[in-house]
């Protein structure tokens, strides 16, 4: 008679790696999202550098056309669905034009079409400016206001980020 052997895991076997990848996956998961948090605030904190270096440049273009940009105190859009900003001063914005304006940021800033920002000029420079991405990730240049342990305080609310970012860069 042939002796039949039969190869694989029994159940206990099966139960136990089971076991253990669950244990790891309670481990990792919690780590994990806190990696993925701290991205998107990096991330946060980089649109807002390159839309400060946006500002500037169309500040440079304005002030080029319309010997303007040094008199702009503000630039702000509220409503991420907007193609406008607004500007102060507002005879700045009459004779420049908001639409004009948002033209130019999003000549040098192709993501500017998802966020709310607000920026602070002086001298036709920009010299503050928050941002933010999403409703919920805040991003300010000069950067390190929002981190991963206050970005919460900071969720849809560029302005008080902005005053931080303002006092950091004076």
């Amino acid at each position: 008679m042939k002796k039949i052997t039969r190869k694989g895991f029994t159940l206990i076997e099966l139960i136990v790696v089971i076991a253990i990848i669950g244990v790891l996956a309670a481990i990792l998961v919690p780590s994990m999202l806190g990696y993925v948090r701290k991205s998107k605030i990096t991330s946060a904190n980089s649109a807002a550098n390159s839309f400060m270096k946006a500002i500037n440049s169309a500040l440079v273009e304005i002030d080029d056309e319309y010997d303007m940009g040094s008199e702009i105190t503000e630039i702000e859009r509220v409503n991420r669905d907007d193609q406008v900003v607004k500007i102060v001063p507002s005879s700045v914005e009459t004779a420049v034009g908001k639409d004009r304006m948002w033209k130019k940021i999003t000549n040098f800033m192709n993501k500017s079409k998802k966020a709310k920002f607000k920026a602070i000029c002086d001298s036709g420079a920009c010299k503050a400016i928050a941002i933010c991405i999403d409703n919920t990730y805040t991003g300010t240049c000069p950067s390190g206001v929002v981190n991963i342990d206050n970005y919460q305080n900071f969720k849809n609310n560029y302005n008080s980020a902005l005053t931080l970012a303002l006092a950091r860069a004076s």
